[in-house]
């Protein structure tokens, strides 16, 4: 039984494996070397390395014993003893599913990992056009996502918000933190639309509202170094709701990067030595995000069709309230559990996109 991978049969890929294993020998004596932690960037690579390639060299190990289980039992399925026979041949469906799983996940392992998909996540979540209604739509939408990470044992951390009237939120960030976070969240960025009857509506009328997401990998200092004179930053008194505590103290923080013009500011935390912290990470998060876009465009016209490509402008999905319906345009999934989702129920919706994504990175393998 033979698979097509990357335009090639599975026997092709002993060759492939086997300079895996040297590979993977050869990270393992790097790791050795205390040394190595000296550089915290190269350590960080080398690691992710050797996991990835531990996790092929498992897969192709589980594929060669399914693979040698169904040789068996088809042996045996020739058998003169008939009772022996029937058993083996009544395994031998299961065994091949098995083993066509496992050429799809080994498929899937031996695509280039994205560096960026087991880092934690930075989400920026504002309110677009209609008013009021996008930012309640918007604060829906930051609850959807605490509620999601609760769900999937992920931790959530605020770093800056801006309320508006009526319980809404003009702007929201904050991060997420656990296993593969950005791996799973990174599908997200990009325009929600809402259609709905506002509260306030007395005709009972749908208004569309629209709010925008974020979805970017957190950046260390390794990836991002924010040189000090690059910097300016500024000390104000912080305001809008919060408390007394906020509202009397110099707490509020803005950091502008001077050779790209970007701003951030937090106020959220009464401590000034936190709002710095918090601003300084969402601006290396913003940094490394433009560095990866001015990156990627070298190879757009390899990207363009690939999902979650987080253009922010991209209009990925629409909530429909008055028909429970939730529909991503960009795999044309739609959703009749729209209560569930918006409660934080995104699961379904993350594993559709992700297949998505792996289909289209192993048809550009293939074709390339």
């Amino acid at each position: 039984m033979s698979s097509k991978v990357f335009g090639a049969t599975l026997m092709d890929f002993d060759p492939l494996i086997q300079r895996k294993r040297e590979r993977f020998e050869q990270l393992e004596r790097e790791i050795a070397d205390p040394k190595l932690f000296d550089n915290r960037k190269r350590a960080g690579e080398t690691m992710r390395e050797h996991a990835n390639i531990k996790t092929v060299l498992a897969k192709w190990d589980e594929l060669e014993n399914a693979r040698k289980q169904l040789d068996d039992n088809r042996e045996l399925a020739t058998s003169r003893d008939i009772e022996i026979a029937a058993m083996a041949d009544d395994e031998i469906p299961d065994l091949e599913k098995r083993v066509a799983e496992l050429e799809r996940d080994l498929q899937i392992a031996l695509l280039p990992p994205d560096e960026n998909e087991d880092r934690d996540a930075i989400v920026e979540i504002r309110a677009g056009t209609g008013g009021n209604e996008a930012a309640i739509f918007a604060a829906d939408l930051y609850r959807m996502y605490h509620r999601y990470a609760e769900s999937a044992g992920l931790k959530t951390e605020d770093l800056e918000s801006s309320p508006s009237e009526m319980g809404g939120l003009k702007e929201g960030i904050f991060k997420v933190s656990g296993e593969s976070v950005f791996r799973k969240l990174r599908y997200e960025s990009g325009v929600h639309r809402v259609q709905r009857v506002p509260a306030t509506e007395a005709q009972g009328r749908i208004h569309t509202s629209t709010a925008t997401v974020a979805v970017l990998p957190e950046a260390e200092d390794v990836d991002v170094e924010l040189k000090p004179e690059d910097l300016r930053i500024e000390v104000s008194r912080a305001g809008g709701p919060g408390g007394q505590g906020v509202n009397t103290t110099d707490s509020a923080v803005q950091v502008m990067h001077i050779p790209t013009g970007t701003i951030v500011r937090c106020q959220d935390g009464r401590s000034q030595l936190k709002n710095k912290e918090k601003a300084l990470s969402i601006l290396r998060a913003r940094l490394l995000e433009r560095q990866q876009q001015e990156e990627a465009a070298k190879y757009s016209a390899q990207r363009r069709g690939q999902i979650g490509t987080g253009g922010r402008e991209e209009k990925i999905r629409t909530y429909n309230f008055p028909q429970n319906r939730l529909t991503d345009h960009r795999i044309g999934l739609t959703l009749y559990n729209l209560d569930r989702v918006i409660d934080g129920n995104l699961e379904e919706m993350i594993r559709a996109l992700q297949a998505a994504d792996v289909a289209e990175r192993l048809k550009e393998s293939s074709i390339a």
